[in-house]
């Protein structure tokens, strides 16, 4: 059965035209006007572009499935116009090993929502020790490595992991933070950490790493992928690096370019996150550098957590928050940027990070996977809870009203959310 996508205006690489898009057998069949098909999707005042690519989603399973699952998860990335998203390693076991790999991998084709790609950890058991064995993950499709979560404290050994990705086809990501400035931190250290008399986060605890592996990258040849990146100097560091022709990349999250360390003042635990949110000069930071290109992708560290979890103490509670079904919302309404600039971070960049660029983030072009969003870019929607389709409630956007919705997502030719409603 084909499909129609009618009337939308189409932004891709390619640039922007108001045209029809037929899809057959998992592939985009023809492109034009007046086209026809079995199944139509209206498009009308929407945009259609390449499905989105989450660099950073945390599934949970296996290991903790009271605060997600593989599903629900996929089903909160398609309903946010994702239609492939890496999922992180810290899962009970970890992603260490070809068997856990293939599990998670399995449990995504099941769900059959977006593609689920399980990064590979850096370490065996993300214990910072041992290398894991990228070779034979790398075999198994692993394209991504991380010890997300935990930061690679030696040098060393992250040198050798540089050394042993060469040739291998693969990213390595870091999470940047040198755990002993870390220690009991529970938010960011400047005026409001003080006033609240809670332990405090420094900025240079993931400056320091930002600036190491940047030089073990320059060292050995070898790229780098920064995670979430959170600081004004951050930033500053990557932008110097791309500009001596490094092979170094940057992700940063909505929360961290519409949220301050103020929101701590509530004691609220939804607001803690890992890094921790910062001043008003980081956010503006991090925009500039989303604009710039510096950095080059939105991601959205999605961190479900149980209720029971988050309600507990500040200095206990886990960090973490939802980001799936709010990341386009929050980019169309909080970054200075065009249609084109927009997407492209949510899709095609992240897509050539993940090396996924084969089958997602390509033209909406004859001959090319099927894997598309339509979203309306000026539809308003009110953030509520108890609709988002994660097992976890913790969002820090509840009750705030957006710019921009995920109408259409196909995957793999099939319309899995038809009119913002999830076909499974």
């Amino acid at each position: 059965m084909t499909l129609v996508i009618k009337g939308g205006r189409v932004i891709d690489r390619d640039g922007e035209r108001v045209v029809d898009v037929v899809i057959d057998n998992g592939v985009i069949a023809e492109v034009g006007t007046n086209l026809s098909g079995d199944r139509m999707l209206d498009a009308i005042g929407c945009i259609v572009s390449p499905g989105f690519v989450d660099l950073h989603t945390h599934l949970r399973e296996p290991g903790r499935e009271e605060a997600e699952t593989v599903e629900t998860g996929s089903r909160a990335a398609a309903l946010g116009g994702y239609t492939a998203v890496v999922a992180m390693p810290n899962t009970e076991p970890t992603q260490d090993s070809i068997a856990v790999v293939n599990l998670v991998r399995s449990l995504g084709e099941r769900a059959g929502l977006v593609e689920v790609m399980p990064a590979g950890a850096i370490t065996i058991e993300r214990a910072g020790k041992q290398l894991a064995p990228f070779a034979e993950l790398a075999s198994a499709g692993v394209t991504l490595f991380t010890d997300d979560g935990n930061g690679v404290q030696d040098p060393l050994l992250m040198r050798r992991a540089m050394e042993y990705s060469l040739g291998l086809g693969i990213t390595l990501a870091q999470h940047c933070e040198v755990s002993r400035l870390t220690d009991g931190a529970v938010m960011n250290e400047g005026s409001c950490c003080s006033h609240l008399g809670l332990p405090g986060w420094p900025s240079i605890a993931e400056e320091l790493m930002v600036f190491r592996d940047i030089e073990l990258a320059r060292l050995t040849g070898a790229g780098i992928h920064l995670l979430h990146l959170s600081t004004s100097r951050s930033v500053e560091l990557v932008r110097a690096a791309k500009a001596e022709g490094l092979t170094v990349t940057a992700e940063a999250t909505p929360h961290h370019f519409t949220l301050t360390d103020e929101t701590l003042r509530s004691f609220d635990s939804v607001f803690k996150v890992n890094p921790p949110l910062r001043t008003m000069a980081d956010i503006e930071a991090i925009k500039v550098g989303l604009r710039d290109g510096t950095i080059d992708a939105i991601a959205t560290d999605h961190a479900p957590h149980p209720q029971e979890s988050k309600e507990q103490p500040l200095d206990q509670a886990p960090p973490g928050m939802l980001g799936l079904e709010t990341a386009l919302s929050l980019a169309l309404g909080e970054l200075d940027l065009d249609l084109l600039q927009t997407i492209a971070l949510l899709s095609w960049k992240p897509a050539a990070i993940a090396r996924l660029g084969a089958r997602h983030g390509g033209p909406i072009a004859v001959g090319r996977p099927a894997n598309v969003t339509v979203f309306d870019p000026d539809l308003s929607w009110t953030v509520k809870p108890s609709l988002l389709a994660s097992k976890s409630r913790n969002t820090p956007y509840a009750g705030r009203t957006m710019r921009g919705k995920v109408r259409h997502t196909i995957f793999n030719g099939d319309a899995v959310v038809v009119d913002g409603t999830a076909q499974r």
